[in-house]
């Protein structure tokens, strides 16, 4: 069998980084590996007791242009490029007095930190990195004949690799070269989505590049036989996926899901404070009010036995009195902009599995991805800003105008049901959910779901009388808005647009019961 080491004889070093690098200088001096370097990197190995050839020694050009122009040069990429197994490659080295490398470490400008520092537009454009990826590239498409190392945390194994005096073999190298081409395409992913954010380019653009960076591993995703992890938005600093844990165990899978629909279910209503409690991506409770803990008593109200293990959003900082609330209410996650610190002290000691999470701006993400086998799709994100969203714009239908209390009820419910899952129906009263019908296949199913669990829910209280409806969609027969009107429903704000609006609206009529129509839908599956 032939083996396939390749000993480490001159290498290449040109790192931004310096952490770690330590272990490679004393490899490099214990073997006797011959070394070029530039600039910071060649001062750090120097005083590590690295003899260092500098990079301008072996071009016979000096670096220039503030640094932009050092290693481009033929004598670097020959000595990185040339296939050592063939023997024409090997003689033009030996013709052009190029020597070759057997061992490339390089990581780059720190472009995504830059960007994320708020740095200007100048500053950034100077963090991105020529030299260094044509390096990288270079030397893991000649992984036949050169190593490539572009992880600091691989340093430690690279210096193994020197000191046993063996290299890397072919497949040590093979996995470097996916490592470092993993790293330059996102690298290069996150400069074009940079500037695509910059200046303006949408996604009607033919090719989506993207990348995401692994934060951590997560226990497991939807079920405990399923891996998961969170990756991050690299040019992200301050979104909830980045969101500061202040207390209580490690978030899991389910825990992201619901506390991030929770999260954006809250921001539909600013500026008015909200409160969102989800469960299962769907809210058992969405209010208003004009403080954050009578919000959370509202929304709580709606369906307290389904808020039970649930999640809790509020737009708004966390008082005190919102946390004497919530602490005898077992809930998984709560995230809200800030918390204060008498209220985050109770929330912390009197419930120590508590997820706390702080995020500190509002959700700002435009577009939606979504995995489907062999692709994805791509869609902007449903927002409360389509012209239909605009109370101004509906039309009204059936029965009289509504008055302020009721037009006031009537746009809750209209944001409230943006967020509940198709078909949804939601009845609103007091600017607080107090019956939600949710994920049914057919939407008359959905309004007696609606209708039961605003008069179960609540000691007995008929919670429908008097209240109004939203749907997220048309209703396609009469037979949804009969079934809300016999439950006492006053008014009911819908899309439109049915082959039956006629009959639905004749319906509406009859009973007296105010209905507008927005013309936009808000369909979420």
């Amino acid at each position: 069998m032939t083996d396939t080491h390749r000993p480490i004889h001159r290498a290449l070093v040109s790192v931004f980084h310096k952490e770690g690098i330590e272990d490679l200088a004393a490899a490099f001096v214990r073997m006797g590996v011959e070394v070029v370097s530039t600039g910071s990197t060649a001062h750090a190995l120097e005083r590590m007791g690295v003899e260092v050839t500098p990079v301008e020694q072996v071009t016979g050009f000096p670096e220039s242009f503030d640094g932009r122009v050092k290693t481009l040069d033929p004598h670097i990429h020959a000595g990185i490029l040339a296939d050592m197994t063939n023997d024409s490659h090997v003689r033009q080295l030996e013709e052009l007095s190029i020597q070759p490398f057997d061992l490339v470490v390089v990581d780059f400008y720190p472009f995504t930190q830059t960007v994320r520092s708020g740095a200007d537009e100048a500053a950034a454009i100077e963090k991105i990195d020529i030299g260094g990826p044509s390096m990288v590239r270079g030397a893991a498409k000649n992984h036949a004949s050169v190593a490539v190392v572009t992880d600091p945390s691989d340093y430690a194994y690279a210096a193994r690799a020197i000191e046993s005096g063996l290299g890397f073999d072919l497949d040590e190298r093979r996995e470097l070269a996916c490592k470092a081409f993993a790293k330059t395409a996102a690298y290069d992913a996150s400069v074009a989505q940079w500037m695509a954010q910059r200046w303006g380019a949408s996604l009607d653009e033919p090719d989506l590049t993207r990348t995401w960076t692994r934060s951590h591993e997560l226990r497991y995703g939807e079920n405990p036989h399923q891996k998961a992890a969170l990756y991050v938005d690299p040019l992200d600093y301050g979104g909830f996926a980045q969101a500061e844990q202040l207390g209580g165990k490690p978030m899991s899978y389910n825990n992201y899901v619901d506390a991030d629909a929770a999260w954006r279910a809250v921001w539909d209503f600013a500026p008015q404070k909200a409160v969102a409690v989800v469960k299962h991506n769907n809210p058992c409770g969405l209010a208003v009010a004009r403080s954050v803990a009578e919000a959370h008593l509202k929304a709580h109200a709606c369906d307290p036995v389904s808020a039970y293990g649930g999640v809790i959003a509020a737009n708004a900082e966390v008082t005190l009195e919102m946390a004497n609330n919530v602490r005898p209410i077992f809930t998984e996650v709560i995230v809200a902009p800030s918390y204060e610190p008498a209220a985050l002290e109770l929330l912390k000691t009197k419930k120590k599995n508590l997820r706390i999470l702080k995020v500190p701006r509002p959700p700002q993400a435009r577009s939606q991805i979504r995995g489907i086998d062999g692709g994805l799709l791509v869609q902007g994100m449903d927002m409360i800003d389509a012209p239909g969203d605009d109370p101004s714009s509906w039309k009204l239908v059936s029965g009289a105008d509504a008055d302020e209390d009721m037009m006031r009820d009537l746009q809750f419910a209209w944001r409230a049901v943006r967020c509940v899952k198709s078909n949804a129906i939601l009845l609103a009263h007091g600017q607080a959910s107090v019956g939600i019908g949710m994920g049914q296949v057919n939407r008359v199913d959905s309004c007696h779901l609606a209708v039961e669990r605003a008069n179960t829910l609540a000691d007995g209280e008929r919670r429908s009388d008097g209240s109004v409806a939203a749907s997220d969609a048309f209703f396609p027969f009469a037979d949804g808005v009969r079934t809300l009107m016999d439950a006492g429903v006053r008014a009911i704000v819908q899309p439109g647009g049915s082959i039956r609006d006629e009959e639905v609206i004749t319906a509406a009529n009859r009973a007296g019961v105010t209905m507008y129509l927005t013309g936009t839908r808000h369909f979420f599956h």
